[in-house]
């Protein structure tokens, strides 16, 4: 498995650029424990988590070295003062070239981690979509979630009818066998500095 690369780091916060296929945070049980928050540790011992990606997506993550920016990157998290956009290929081709997907997800507790679409208990989310070019796989799209809902972005391409490739739990038997990896990658990531309220942008090129 590859290691998180550390893209930038200051007194207060770390970004690095997580591998697909690799926890977040650590899960139950000992083959879990091995992730980024661990990995990131072992340079940067106070790294603290602030949010988190997929399992399967890569991309930029934010951590943070201090209680206090633990803090304030949190707020900036709840309150939406964050900026996020990903990369994905979706299968087949969009009649629209841009929308918006506001359906809103829960957990299907049966079928735990899947999110499903409930529109009695599920909670608001929305995403932006915008179409950017083609492959031999599909379309590739730049998605700009404005909530942060578990799978959302996932689940959102898979109700447009259009699931990412390679999404093990919700693409059809062919996105999943296109691709060994899911097509999903947080490419951009943009928040209020805790020290100074100043906003800072950070970008991961995408990798597939």
């Amino acid at each position: 498995m590859n290691s998180p690369e550390i893209l930038y780091s200051d007194s207060s916060l770390v970004i690095a650029n997580k591998p697909w296929d690799m926890l977040s945070v650590p899960g139950k049980g000992p083959e879990k424990q091995d992730c980024l928050w661990r990995r990131v540790q072992q340079e940067f011992p106070t790294a603290r988590i602030v949010h988190r990606l997929d399992y399967a997506t890569s991309g930029l993550m934010v951590l943070a070295l201090t209680l206090e920016a633990q803090r304030e990157l949190s707020k900036s998290f709840q309150e939406r003062k964050t900026a996020k956009r990903y990369q994905a290929i979706i299968s087949g081709s969009p009649e629209q070239t841009s929308g918006s997907i506001e359906l809103p997800l829960r957990c299907d507790w049966e079928n735990r981690p899947l999110q499903i679409v409930d529109f009695e208990q599920g909670k608001q989310a929305l995403t932006h979509w915008k179409m950017t070019g083609t492959t031999e796989l599909g379309t590739r799209v730049e998605l700009t979630p404005v909530t942060g809902r578990s799978h959302q972005l996932r689940v959102h391409m898979q109700a447009m009818g259009h699931p990412i490739i390679g999404d093990r739990f919700y693409a059809d038997e062919k996105g999943k066998a296109s691709s060994e990896r899911l097509l999903l990658h947080a490419e951009y990531l943009a928040f209020p500095h805790p020290d100074t309220q100043q906003e800072v942008e950070f970008t991961a090129p995408c990798p597939f």
